[in-house]
């Protein structure tokens, strides 16, 4: 199941899974960094979990974050990164 929140901003998906403290530490510097850079984005929150063949693609490799439909950061978002990367996307 995904969640999608502030359509019309930046896409970013975050593939996740259940009790997982790294997804939500990525959910958290992603919320921070674009409201602290003032860009809207249109997250997405995937629960690989939810689907046999994400499940299979990711395993045990989230989060995996992508970024105006990029690959951008697995396991930790990378503050500074993440902030240049919303800012060409916009």
């Amino acid at each position: 199941m995904s969640e999608t929140e502030d359509a019309g901003g930046v896409p970013i998906t975050i593939y996740t899974r259940k009790d997982c403290s790294l997804c939500v530490a990525a959910r958290e510097t992603v919320e921070r960094v674009a409201a602290d850079a003032g860009v809207d984005i249109d997250l997405d929150m995937v629960d690989v979990d939810e689907d046999p063949d994400l499940a299979a693609e990711y395993g045990e490799r989230v989060p995996y974050v992508f970024v105006d439909g990029h690959p951008s950061f697995k396991y930790e978002v990378d503050e500074r990164e993440l902030r240049l990367k919303l800012r060409s996307a916009t």
